[in-house]
């Protein structure tokens, strides 16, 4: 695959694409679903919810924390995750704008059209 243009496009717009491409992964899915139902944990209590081994779901964590997603707080030995509600909110924002933005446009289309 080549490498994508990113030139000419808001800072906004490919922050979400990178933002949504970490969230396409069905493990970092997962991982948020478990941090949404859980406060705070540990990566082994993640790594017990998902069939995972602890290296790949510490790479998965990593990624999500890469794109501001979720936010870490050292707790003796350990990494305690939850997700950043200021940015999950700002993500959420950006989607409601986008799908507010196409609906409009797509109930004037002809779907007869292929």
């Amino acid at each position: 695959m080549g490498i994508t243009k990113k030139e000419g496009f808001r800072e906004m717009t490919l922050d979400m694409a990178e933002v949504l491409k970490v969230l396409g992964h069905p493990a970092r899915l997962a991982i948020m679903e478990f941090l949404a139902e859980s406060p705070s944990c540990i990566c082994n209590d993640v790594v017990g919810s998902v069939p995972l081994a602890q290296p790949t779901v510490s790479r998965h964590l990593s990624e999500l924390k890469r794109v501001g997603l979720i936010k870490g707080e050292i707790s003796g030995k350990n990494i305690c995750y939850c997700i950043d509600n200021d940015r999950w909110h700002m993500v959420m924002d950006y989607l409601r704008k986008l799908t507010g933005a196409i609906e409009a446009p797509v109930a004037n289309c002809n779907s007869s059209i292929i």
